[in-house]
């Protein structure tokens, strides 16, 4: 069956450069992607009294993407008031960078933050008024390093104040738990909390399961914040092994390769190496591409393909903390059962809307495949 392409054709007169750019830049709007995009933009626009939105889900599951596409859609919503404002940045996003020593660096994380806030027009510069920050002749930014971490913050408190952004994105949040034994946990929320109350900007951290750790320190952060969980596909559930094929069978077609390779065939030797993450299924795959063109390939094999994938020891670890991660973010009939008892209701629970069944699969060992190495290519069945 010959399998469709959905790049431009001239892409393969390109160089490997180019057309490996091509694919890396290509992404899959896919269902899970989608439904947290939209929550994530409602909760921005009318965020109710929160002052921090929590998004949660495991490492490669696309959470920077999420950031760039409402970064993107934020921007588009915001051009009438720019031609009216200047001076003002619509959203900020900045990664929280793991520390090289066993403390958070806040100094760094400020100055970053301050650079991510700059724009190019020179007119509109802000005066931060701290010394040792200053603009260089062509109004970049410099931070003295006899700056202290309190004066960058107060520096950042008047920025925030003044391009007053819709919401500050940190990506990489859970890098804020890495602390020295002796240090509070709760110090570390509230350096952002008192950010957030100073400048009335909504924060929004986006991190890995280990984020989970700085949720519901507080029954006043509880009351301040939003979850949203971007979750996994899981491979027990029909629509979301539909969604996944779905997701396969579009990189298969943006791979810019003169005989595209048939992916969806293999579909559970990709789940089982991904867990269901879409992110790591693109890094896989960018990688067995770079493999291909650099030998001039007309095709991925599964060669590529199996020299490129996680490791069985790998995936177990990942899958444990994101089973671990899923758990605490699940609520039980036990747990609703313990809290109407802690609030002397009893027993008796409250008749929740029902829902429409989901379509399961039969049981089976994902990973169970044909081990037959051939090349993956357009001879073969799409299922």
């Amino acid at each position: 069956m010959t399998i469709l392409t959905g790049f431009p054709l001239k892409l393969l007169e390109q160089s490997v450069t180019e057309r490996l750019a091509y694919f890396e830049n290509y992404t899959v709007a896919h269902p899970r992607l989608k439904e947290v995009y939209e929550t994530l933009v409602r909760t921005i626009a009318e965020p109710a009294g929160a002052s921090f939105i929590f998004v949660y889900g495991p490492s490669g599951i696309g959470k920077t993407t999420l950031r760039l596409r409402v970064e993107q859609k934020l921007t588009e919503l915001a051009l009438p008031k720019l031609e009216s404002d200047r001076g003002c940045v619509p959203v900020v996003g900045v990664e929280a960078v793991a520390p090289e020593s066993r403390n958070f660096n806040w100094k760094d994380y400020y100055t970053r933050a301050l650079i991510a806030l700059e724009e190019p027009l020179i007119d509109h510069k802000f005066n931060y008024g701290v010394r040792g920050i200053y603009r260089d002749i062509f109004g970049k930014i410099n931070v003295e390093s006899k700056v202290v971490a309190p004066a960058l913050r107060r520096a950042l408190e008047n920025a925030l104040s003044y391009r007053h952004p819709d919401v500050f994105f940190i990506d990489e949040a859970q890098h804020f738990g890495k602390m020295a034994s002796g240090h509070k946990l709760q110090d570390q929320l509230d350096c952002l909390k008192s950010v957030a109350n100073m400048t009335g900007i909504l924060h929004c951290l986006l991190g890995t399961y280990e984020l989970l750790t700085f949720r519901n320190l507080s029954g006043q952060l509880s009351r301040r914040s939003v979850d949203i969980h971007f979750r996994r596909y899981c491979a027990d559930t029909a629509e979301d092994v539909q969604a996944f094929k779905s997701v396969l069978l579009t990189f298969q077609q943006q791979m810019p390769l003169a005989d595209p390779p048939d992916l969806v065939t293999h579909w559970e030797y990709f789940y089982e190496r991904t867990l269901g993450c879409v992110g790591i299924l693109k890094n896989w795959l960018t990688r067995a591409l770079k493999d291909a063109l650099d030998r001039e390939a007309t095709t991925v094999t599964l060669k590529d393909l199996q020299k490129r994938a996680w490791s069985v020891a790998q995936c177990q670890r990942m899958f444990k903390e994101i089973q671990e991660g899923e758990r605490q973010l699940s609520e039980t009939e036990t747990d609703v059962q313990h809290l109407r008892s802690a609030l002397g209701l009893g027993a008796k629970t409250i008749a929740q809307p029902e829902e429409a069944p989901k379509k399961t699969l039969p049981q089976g060992k994902v990973g169970k495949r044909n081990p037959k190495r051939d090349p993956i290519g357009v001879n073969q069945d799409v299922s």
